[in-house]
């Protein structure tokens, strides 16, 4: 289900991560970050590529990159700049590893071949749409939730919270990231999901 590039993807990012959050707290936490951070990037990334099979599609983690930089046509980087690896650090350093960027995945989609052979109900056409797309970014927002809250049940805070706070930079609505493709998608299940994500944050910050 998920292919080396992406695992290898994903324990560069863990790495990074991880180093970027135990910088506040001590690097006798790394372990316990990489652990957690670890976690939550493959129950993410699990989630999707389950709701991206039962629609009909293959769904692919990537760092998040930046090329574009502003309006006009000319205004791209020659070389995509790969903005999840470098956030987090820019970020940590900035602010003393008080705030750390978590949102360092992104993920593209696309159509099975046998897609465009079905004709009937949900699968009346061969292109993924930007309801599809933003369906499987949902179904990551609430895998992430759902065992933030088995988390809190079961003792495990940090784990709790580190899962509420990436879905929070992940609801962002912004460039590549999840948010984005969720709120174009459909505006009311980015609604509802960021709803969701501000009171979990409630409870990250004052209950937690």
């Amino acid at each position: 289900m998920i292919n080396t590039k992406e695992i290898i993807t994903i324990l560069i990012v863990t790495a990074v991560l991880a180093l970027t959050l135990s910088f506040s707290r001590g690097l006798e936490t790394l372990l316990t970050m990489i652990v957690v951070v670890f976690l939550i990037l493959l129950i993410n990334t699990v989630a999707k590529k389950v709701s991206s099979f039962y629609l009909d599609s293959e769904m692919e983690v990537d760092v998040w990159k930046i090329q574009r930089y502003g309006f006009k046509p000319s205004d791209y980087l020659k070389r995509p700049f790969p903005a999840g690896i470098f956030f987090p650090i820019i970020l940590a350093a900035i602010t003393l590893g008080r705030v750390v960027w978590l949102a360092s995945l992104v993920f593209e989609v696309k159509p099975t071949s046998y897609r465009a052979a079905k004709r009937h109900g949900l699968y009346s056409y061969s292109e993924m749409t930007e309801d599809h797309i933003g369906y499987i970014a949902a179904a990551g927002i609430f895998a992430n939730l759902f065992f933030a809250f088995i988390g809190y049940l079961l003792g495990f805070e940090e784990f709790a919270r580190l899962s509420i706070y990436y879905t929070f930079f992940n609801m962002l609505p912004f460039s590549d990231l999840d948010g984005n493709k969720v709120f174009f998608g459909n505006i009311i299940l980015w609604s509802f999901l960021a709803a969701l994500v501000l009171i979990g944050l409630a409870y990250a910050f004052f209950l937690i």
